[in-house]
């Protein structure tokens, strides 16, 4: 049955939000999502019947009407400077507003003494969500499988290269993360309040990871372990210097099992076991290939 009120979803074209989209979405629901810019990407949504509002996470007089009305929220914040002050904007934006729900996608790494600016800040964003007062669940994964796609040139070529040696985590796919999302969207009750540590359901080395990609996509492919001021330098290449400076930091953590683990949460709240990494690699095989 279709709710009175729409959900407000962030990152609308990210690989959550994407994902929650297209699953509240199927099950009948109204969505006001959030794009940076009016495009192609946005216009698809519109099309789709998803309310498109334009605007900034950093900008309150936007985020303040966005969440009139609107029953509950998905907040998700790229890794970027300015988490802190976009959480506080909407904090005070959605308690205005009486939103009753939101979910807040912050990282495994998020923590007091983190060594990555980013997880320091996500850390403290999570403090000022929890300040706030508002019924807040927190979610904090391990790392995307996504991140294989990241790497699918150097896959197609046949080469990786990464820092990780040492240490293991158990990649979990954004569709299982976004059906955790809209679990708790759907059904908020007992969620208030709470961190949720999220994993896959098999832990790997990224060269055991490596390894079974290669066997599934029937190649060979060498994985080269660097070190983690050449990975930095790497995506300070490609992105920025301050995600450089998160990259280099989970590379350090993650050495130290920091990543580390798995649990049955993902099948606890949606009821659904989550993907391992061989569906994973079939569902994206063209993006390999």
């Amino acid at each position: 049955m279709m709710r009175s009120k729409p959900f407000f979803i962030t990152g609308a074209t990210g690989d959550t939000g994407k994902n929650v989209i297209t699953m509240l979405l199927e099950r009948g629901h109204q969505v006001r999502a959030l794009v940076h810019h009016a495009n192609e990407q946005s216009a698809a949504l519109e099309k789709r019947g998803v309310e498109i509002v334009v605007g900034d996470l950093l900008d309150f007089t936007t985020l303040r009407p966005a969440l009139e009305g609107v029953s509950g929220a998905y907040f998700v914040y790229t890794i970027a400077p300015g988490i802190i002050d976009a959480t506080a904007y909407f904090a005070q934006a959605a308690k205005e507003a009486g939103v009753t729900t939101i979910v807040n996608m912050s990282q495994i790494f998020a923590r007091r003494d983190a060594k990555s600016h980013a997880a320091f800040d996500h850390w403290t964003a999570e403090r000022v969500f929890d300040w706030s007062g508002l019924a807040v669940t927190h979610l904090q994964p391990t790392l995307f499988a996504e991140w294989f796609l990241y790497y699918a040139q150097g896959i197609r070529k046949g080469l990786v290269q990464m820092p990780f040696g040492e240490g293991t985590h158990a990649p979990i796919a954004a569709e299982d993360i976004a059906r955790v999302i809209v679990s708790i969207l759907e059904q908020p009750a007992g969620h208030a309040g709470k961190t949720y540590p999220l994993f896959g359901p098999k832990e790997y080395t990224f060269p055991a990871a490596i390894a079974e990609i290669a066997e599934l996509l029937g190649r060979n492919i060498t994985y080269e372990r660097i070190s983690a001021e050449a990975f930095r330098e790497q995506w300070s290449k490609m992105r920025s210097p301050f995600m450089a400076q998160h990259f280099y930091a989970i590379a350090q953590f993650y050495a130290t099992g920091g990543f580390s683990g798995t649990n049955e949460m993902v099948e606890q709240i949606t009821g659904h076991e989550p993907m391992g990494l061989e569906e994973f690699i079939r569902k994206n095989r063209h993006s390999f290939e």
